[in-house]
């Protein structure tokens, strides 16, 4: 696997290597021994699955009392993926990286605890696993609105974004809980 920094140093791409023939393709997409040759030692608690259209935007969420790591991948379609430092102390608070994770480039990226994390569907439709760090815990979600225009990210959009209410209702970055 190789590594890819982003522009926030706790945030890792990586990319497999993918062994493909006329049959089709193998590659490992977890793999605990690298994980932690790269510093990820968390234990991932729950996977999920998420399948969205064109034009829905999810985030940018995290959990404050119950804070989750993430390994996220897409694996049908294309995603631009963003993750936000919300950890006050640290020198990259309120900054962002953003790539893109999708099918065909089938990269996978380490977003921490301490960070918001949220994605764009960029094709007709996007699935999205994630493995967890720990439970999702619904009384500890936390939303941050996409359009911050302190946090100003660049998000490619062709018009309006698809949102749910939960993130029509997001807060400012000013106003957010953060992690210390």
């Amino acid at each position: 696997m190789r590594l890819v920094h982003t522009d926030l140093p706790d945030v890792l791409v990586f990319e497999p290597r993918v062994f493909g023939d006329a049959r089709g393709f193998f590659f490992e997409s977890y793999n605990r021994r690298v994980m932690a040759e790269y510093g990820i030692e968390d234990v991932f608690v729950q996977d999920n699955h998420s399948r969205s259209a064109q034009g829905v935007l999810r985030g940018l969420h995290y959990q404050i009392g119950l804070p989750q790591g993430k390994l996220v991948r897409c694996v049908a379609g294309e995603v631009f993926d963003v993750a936000v430092d919300l950890r006050r102390r640290s020198p990259t608070f309120g900054q962002y990286t953003a790539f893109r994770l999708s099918a065909e480039n089938k990269r996978m990226a380490w977003i921490p605890e301490g960070f918001a994390h949220g994605f764009l569907v960029l094709s007709p439709y996007a699935e999205f696993l994630y493995k967890t760090t720990d439970f999702y815990a619904p009384e500890q979600e936390r939303t941050i609105r996409f359009d911050d225009p302190q946090l100003a990210i660049a998000w490619p959009l062709e018009g309006e974004p698809i949102l749910s209410a939960k993130d029509q209702a997001g807060k400012w970055l000013r106003e957010a809980e953060v992690f210390a």
